[in-house]
């Protein structure tokens, strides 16, 4: 179903190839850490260590997780480094697996010559229970474990040879065949540097997949949390433990209340001139065309063909997709029209954007609300929620698929 995508390298196109001895270890992190092994002999893994084929064969795409409070990480390989993570539980997690290299890059890419690095993140929350629990997030530790207990080893064979050198030892058969035997199962370990020392990260807002997906956005001027699901969102509304707002992502009242504390904004007269606005438009143009004559790649690339669709649309379907423009023009003559009169509603949504004043950190996780809240620019879409953006993929017509592909390739 994906084939377009490989072949366009637009489907998890940097993962990392693992065989043979690392599979070994992978397997040895999974048990250390709780999980069962894989029988693969082979597959890919990502930046956090994260496997498609591994997830496929567990049937749970959070293989990595004891329960939604504890996410883990594999580090087998130094090539992990900048590498995408494809399914972060959180948005912040490619962050923290940048910060991790960043400060134990060389002693990682010494360690996975001949072992493998188990990741623990730790954000002093045992389970959750209740969905606000997510404002729990603050500091997260992470904190490095050896397969192999090598750390542990190490200090072993450092404590032989003190043994070895006190009195008489160095003649003790036994005492050179432990030293040997230690040598010839884990190498000399006495000059490596293994000490992997826990690291700090601290959380601000962010999206977490916990309770069907949560946003937290708490560095602005009230702390807003956004449900992507609607149990989880009625059970949320029942806790007065916290002095936060609280949506569910389909509330009109959430675009109200980001437009108010100044997270997101719109200019339509600027918008309608962008090649953003250009794709949105004819993405809903592709939602409204029905057994077309030409193929839908070709309707959407070439204007004359465009305007001649658009007039076969029922009028309905045809105000749709002209909404913004006729909107505009009305505009030129009278001001008295708003916007919901003549705007479709989702169209309007699409056309928002971060607000400028935002950070670059928040502008990324603003755009992937926005994304969630009104998915019609592919090219955003597959940037910032490329699983939302694969799951639809899969249903769009082929020739559709084949303008999707060409679009996102130019924007590359």
């Amino acid at each position: 179903m994906m084939d377009k995508l490989k072949q366009s390298n637009l489907y998890r196109s940097e993962l990392i190839p693992v065989s043979g001895k690392l599979v070994e270890r992978y397997n040895k992190c999974l048990v250390k850490l709780g999980f069962t092994k894989t029988k693969l002999k082979t597959f890919h893994i990502d930046g956090i260590g994260w496997s498609p084929e591994v997830a496929e064969e567990k049937e749970n795409k959070s293989y990595l997780n004891n329960g939604e409070a504890n996410p883990h990480g594999i580090i087998i390989s130094p090539l992990q480094k900048g590498k995408p993570v494809y399914l972060p539980f959180h948005t912040f997690d490619r962050d923290i697996m940048k910060f991790v290299f960043k400060i134990h890059g060389i002693k990682i890419k010494n360690i996975t010559r001949d072992c493998a690095i188990c990741l623990d993140f730790d954000q002093g929350i045992d389970a959750f229970y209740e969905p606000l629990d997510v404002l729990k997030y603050n500091t997260i530790t992470i904190n490095f474990h050896l397969i192999d207990n090598l750390d542990k080893i190490k200090e072993e064979q450092l404590k032989l040879v003190e043994e070895f050198n006190r009195s008489n030892n160095f003649i003790s058969e036994t005492m050179h065949q432990k030293l040997l035997d230690s040598a010839k199962k884990y190498g000399d370990l006495r000059n490596r540097d293994l000490d992997l020392h826990a690291l700090q990260f601290t959380t601000d807002s962010f999206y977490t997949r916990a309770f069907g997906g949560v946003y937290v956005l708490r560095d602005f001027i009230k702390t807003i949390v956004v449900f992507e699901d609607e149990a989880w969102h009625k059970e949320a509304i029942k806790d007065t433990n916290y002095d936060v707002l609280i949506y569910h992502i389909s509330q009109p009242e959430l675009m109200d209340k980001l437009r108010d504390h100044m997270i997101i904004e719109y200019d339509l007269e600027t918008e309608v001139k962008t090649e953003r606005y250009d794709r949105i438009k004819k993405f809903e143009m592709f939602q409204h065309l029905k057994k077309t004559q030409h193929p839908i790649k070709d309707i959407l690339s070439d204007p004359i063909l465009f305007k001649s669709y658009l007039n076969k649309l029922d009028i309905k379907s045809r105000k749709k997709v002209m909404s913004v423009e006729r909107y505009l023009e009305k505009l030129e003559t009278s001001n008295e029209y708003k916007i919901a009169d003549i705007v479709d509603v989702k169209l309007f949504e699409a056309l928002h954007k971060p607000h400028s004043s935002l950070e670059a950190k928040h502008q990324d996780l603003i755009w992937k609300l926005l994304v969630n809240i009104s998915p019609k620019d592919v090219l955003f879409w597959y940037w910032y929620d490329k699983e939302d953006f694969y799951a639809n993929f899969e249903d769009w017509d082929d020739s559709f698929k084949d303008w999707v592909i060409e679009t996102i390739g130019n924007n590359i």
